[in-house]
Order: C-alpha cells, then structure tokens, then sequence
C-alpha cells in the first residue's frame, strides 16, 4: 500500500496516482453495476461478539460492516481483517464459495480502506482464529485515498489532531476514550437526575461575561448592533434560578475562554456546573467524593486505576487541606507575612514568582498554590478555605472573614473541580464586585465584572447553597489516564495549515 495521498500544488490540484488508481476502482465497479456507495445494510452482528462467542456461533450465518484494514493471500484463497466500533474480525474469501464473479470482484475493486458489508458463516481456524467465511459481500463506501502508511498506531500528533477520523480508524485506544467520555457524561447525568437535580440550559453569548476570572471572546450581534461575549461560565445565570425557587439544578455544556492552549487548556471546553439550594461545601465535597468515585466504578469497574503512572485510589472520603496550612507547609510562608499588595510583591521577589498578572496579594496567593502546594496533591485532594481576594463569589466563613467557605479538588496536580459555599449577600457580593473593577483598572484582564442584574437578583433573596464546578475534560483525563486535554476533545482547537 502506498503511503499517504498527497495533492501536488499545481493548477487543479492533480491528485497522485494513488489517489487515481483508486478513482479507476471506482469508475470500474460502475460499469460493473456495482454501487461504489452503498445504501442501507443490515448488520446482524458485531466483530467483538463474533470473537468472543466463536464457538457458540459456529455455523451460524452472520452480516456485519466494517473497513478493511488488511489484505493476505492470493490465488484461490484469500484473508481479510474487517474492523467495526467493536474490534477486528478475520475474513475468508474462496473463489469455490464466492464464485468466479464474486471472488474476482473483490480481488480487482476492493483496497484497504474501503468500507464493506459481508455475510457468512462463524468458524475457527486450524490455528484458532475467529473468522468469518464470507458468501457475499457489498461495497458500501470506496475509500479514495489511502491511509497513512504507518496507520497501524498513527504517531503524529499534528496529523491525528487535525484528521481526528484518521486517529479513530489508526488507534482503537482513542475510540475506547470517547466512547469512555460518553459513559462519563450519561453517568454525571443520572447521578444528579437521581438526587433531584434538574437539567438546565443558560445563554451562550452574554452580555456580561462572569462567573470566573476569565478573559472572554468578543463578537458583535448585528440585529441590535451591540458586543456580546461567549460565556466563560453558567454560574450567574444558574444562581438565577436558585433566586427563581428552582432548588436543585444543573448545566453540562460549552464555556469559551480567550486564553493559551497547553495541555490542560482548550479555548471551547466542557463544563458541569450544579447548584444546590440549603446546602454548603460540605455537601458539594460528599457530591463530588460520590461522583467520582460512582463514575470510577462505573466506567472503569473499580476505584482503583492507574494515571499519569500513579496507581489512584478514589475511595472516599477525601482528604482535606487548608490553603493557608499548605502554603505554609511549602514555603514557611504565613497569612500573617501578607496582608498588604506591597507584602505580596515582596513574597513573590523572595520566592522568585515570574509572573504575568499584576503582582496583587490574591495573585501571589494563587501563583505560590500553583507553584508549591497543587502539584504535591497526587492522590484526590480537597484543598479548602480560600482567601476572599481569590474567591469573589464564595461566602466568607463565619469565624474567620478572611477566608471563604470555598474548596477545589485536586487529584494528580491538576484541579479537577471547584466548588464553595454560594455567597448570598447582596451588599457582601456588591462590594467584592467594586473590588474585582479596581483589580481590573490595575491591569488583571481576568478580574471579574461588575454585574449589576445579579446584584439586583440577589436583592430579591437567594437561599444558602452549595455549589460546584467539573471541567468534564479535566475529569475525562483522570480516568482515561489521558496526559493532554487534545487527547479527550475530538476536535480541539488547531491553527490552520496554509
């Protein structure tokens, strides 16, 4: 088989004799009668069934579609391996059960990659092989161009990122990922559907863009001429609703940030958000030790996996450690040596921070918990009780007004989820909010807006309430022990090739 197509750059584009042999299979099947692109085929079985029951199914008569992904043989005989969503599955083609027609069709117009539909008989091998001989079969889709010539475990993460369906033909693991993420999602869903909580949908372009520190996109609605952003998060229009009575209620969909792509980050991304009237963070560290650990169980059959080459255990409950314990535990650095802007500007020169946002005291707090304590959580964490200057729209505690009733999960380094006790203070939320306008003039592009509709909703009384925060590709990751978050998203965002 030839490598992978390539189209000259010359005037129309001439395609390379691959390419063209191929079109010649194409235009010969037609003269033929025989439909390049097939219509519907009924599929009575599955190549993992096939493989797994072989000797329960032996000469049973079975059909099944799939792409041909390898060719063996010559003369009057012949092996193919047709793989479906399932797996792989031997073929056997004969010329004395095909018939003259049959078997030289299939020799002349079928190549690797070409989509087909067979029916035949379940049999082992002398060697011990599922198989199926074949006593018909139907072109259901000519493929015009090859795969790559290395698609047996396709390596190059630009061609596998861009040509995401190649990935999936190449690489059965990436298929088992998705097919995890689905799981994953459909289990989040009828976790929550079970305690209560309803499904919601808020606004993707809002003309406010709060709920996080986050840099939006801009874009312009042309009707009533005015600039409206992608949302960054659906927590203000959700806390809404608790306003509104609706109690328990949650949101799986799309939040856009203007931000840097690395591993862990993707413009378009996925979020759950859950808001649970008359609760607390207490109750949202239970929801997510439960959560997590159900979808462990669920998807990967224990609470015990490996990630990152860490065996994990996600076994509740959790432990939990104090933001303030853990910074000190790491750099010896106490809440007392920073109350000013000017004490944390001289922390951060003490400690060597390079930092890109305005040296502020809740910015160097933020840059020491991502330097020293986040990357020592391997094992699942809740670091909890946040200072107020990091958490704009938690409630403060009651004992210590400092801090906030706000945790984060952190599992492997990386966060996995943030939740707190919602703040419901107007007055509280009105005066954070000036704060956050202040921090913004100073040059933090990511300081949230004041939000004047919310203020108002709060006015009108929103009951206390836990609530929470999964990054569903954060969560995909941790258990499909996926190291970049390209690796869980089926089209993540690449800048064009000229």
């Amino acid at each position: 088989m030839s490598g992978d197509a390539k189209e000259r750059d010359l005037p129309g584009q001439r395609v390379d004799e691959e390419f063209e042999r191929r079109r010649q299979k194409l235009d010969a099947a037609r003269a033929k009668g025989i439909s390049p692109f097939g219509a519907r085929y009924e599929v009575t079985a599955k190549a993992e069934e096939i493989a797994g029951k072989c000797d329960e199914m032996a000469g049973s008569t079975v059909s099944l579609a799939g792409r041909i992904t390898a060719l063996r043989g010559h003369g009057k005989a012949c092996f193919a391996d047709l793989r479906d969503r399932t797996g792989r599955i031997q073929l056997h083609l004969r010329f004395d059960v095909l018939g003259e027609d049959g078997y030289k069709t299939f020799e002349e117009l079928v190549d690797l990659g070409d989509i087909l539909g067979v029916q035949g008989v379940v049999f082992r091998t002398k060697r011990g092989e599922p198989t199926v001989e074949v006593r018909s079969w139907t072109m259901l889709s000519k493929a015009l161009r090859p795969l790559p010539e290395k698609w047996h475990g396709l390596t190059d993460v630009d061609l596998r990122y861009r040509q995401r369906y190649l990935d999936l033909i190449a690489n059965p693991e990436v298929q088992d990922t998705f097919i995890k993420r689905s799981r994953i999602i459909s289990y989040i869903r009828r976790f929550l559907d079970e305690r209560g909580f309803i499904e919601v949908q808020t606004p993707v372009l809002q003309t406010i863009a709060g709920g996080a520190h986050a840099r939006p996109f801009i874009t312009h609605h042309n009707a009533l001429d005015m600039d409206v952003y992608l949302r960054i998060a659906t927590e203000l229009y959700l806390k809404r609703l608790l306003v509104g009575g609706l109690e328990r209620v949650y949101e799986i969909g799309p939040d856009f940030r203007n931000e840097g792509i690395d591993t862990r980050h993707n413009p378009e991304f996925y979020m759950m958000e859950v808001y649970q009237a008359y609760a607390d963070y207490n109750d949202m560290m239970k929801l997510v030790e439960d959560l997590v650990s159900g979808c462990a169980q669920e998807v990967l059959g224990s609470m015990k996996f490996m990630s990152a080459g860490h065996e994990i255990d996600v076994t509740p409950p959790w432990p939990r450690l104090r933001v303030w314990d853990g910074i000190t535990q790491a750099t010896g650095v106490r809440p007392e040596d920073i109350q000013t802007d000017e004490d944390a500007k001289a922390i951060a020169k003490k400690l060597g921070l390079k930092m890109e946002k305005a040296q502020t005291k809740g910015s160097v707090i933020e840059e020491i918990m991502g330097e020293y304590v986040e990357p020592e959580l391997i094992q699942p964490h809740f670091l909890i009780d946040y200072p107020v200057e990091i958490s704009p729209l938690a409630k403060r505690m009651d004992d210590n007004p400092s801090l906030t009733y706000r945790f984060e999960a952190f599992a492997l380094g990386r966060e996995l989820g943030n939740a707190f006790s919602e703040l419901n203070d107007p007055i509280d939320q009105k005066g954070r909010f000036e704060q956050q306008v202040k921090e913004k003039a100073a040059g933090d592009d990511e300081a949230h807006p004041y939000d004047a509709d919310f203020i108002t909703a709060l006015e009108y009384g929103m009951p206390p309430a836990g609530g929470l925060g999964i990054g569903i590709e954060r969560l995909v990751m941790f258990l499909t022990d996926s190291q970049s978050i390209r690796d869980v998203i089926l089209f993540p965002m690449m800048r064009p090739k000229t």
